[in-house]
C-alpha cells in the first residue's frame, strides 16, 4: 500500500464496491423484515453491521496481501472471530425474558446473520451470501404466523395498530 487514498491493493475498485454494496442490500432486506414486523431492532443496525464487517474482511485480505515481511502473522480468521464474538454481544441486547417466554431471540439471531453475511461478502462470496439472506428471510416470513401471539403488542396474531 504506497498511498492512503490510493484504492484496494489485490482487488478492484469495482470489486471492492459489488461486495459492498452486496453486503448493504443484503442485510437490508433481513432488516427491512423485522422493521415491517416491528421487531426491537430496525434496519439500519442490520446494515451498519454488515458493512462494517465487510470492510474489517476486505481490510484482512488487503493487509495480508500487501505485507511482504515473512515474520508477520496475520490470519483473516481472526477477523471472523472478533467480528462475530462482538456481534454476540449487540444481538444479547436485543433479548429479553417475560415471563416465561424470551423476546427478542429472532431479531439477535439475525443481527448477528447480518455481521456474518457482510464478512463473507467481505471475503468475494457473494454468492453463499445471498443464499443465507434468503434462507433467513424465508424462516423469519414462513415462521411469523406461529410466532406473531408471543409479540409484545399482539392479540391474537394480529399486528398492532
Amino acid at each position: 500500500m504506497t498511498d492512503i487514498f490510493a484504492g484496494p491493493d489485490t482487488i478492484s475498485w469495482a470489486e471492492a464496491l459489488w461486495r459492498l454494496g452486496a453486503a448493504t442490500l443484503l442485510p437490508f432486506l433481513i432488516g427491512l423484515e423485522r422493521f415491517i414486523r416491528r421487531k426491537p431492532i430496525d434496519f439500519r443496525p442490520f446494515v451498519i453491521i454488515s458493512i462494517a464487517a465487510c470492510a474489517l474482511a476486505i481490510g484482512a485480505m488487503e493487509l495480508l496481501e500487501s505485507t511482504s515481511d515473512p515474520q508477520s502473522d496475520i490470519d483473516p480468521s481472526r477477523v471472523f472471530e472478533g467480528v462475530i464474538t462482538g456481534i454476540g454481544f449487540l444481538g444479547a441486547g436485543a433479548m429479553f425474558r417475560e415471563g416465561s417466554f424470551v423476546q427478542g431471540a429472532g431479531s439477535a439471531a439475525s443481527i448477528w446473520a447480518a455481521g456474518a453475511i457482510g464478512l463473507i461478502c467481505g471475503f468475494g462470496e457473494i454468492w453463499l451470501a445471498a443464499i443465507i439472506t434468503a434462507v433467513i428471510l424465508t424462516v423469519l416470513i414462513t415462521s411469523a404466523p406461529f410466532t406473531a401471539h408471543w409479540d409484545p403488542g399482539e392479540e391474537s396474531g394480529k399486528p398492532p395498530s
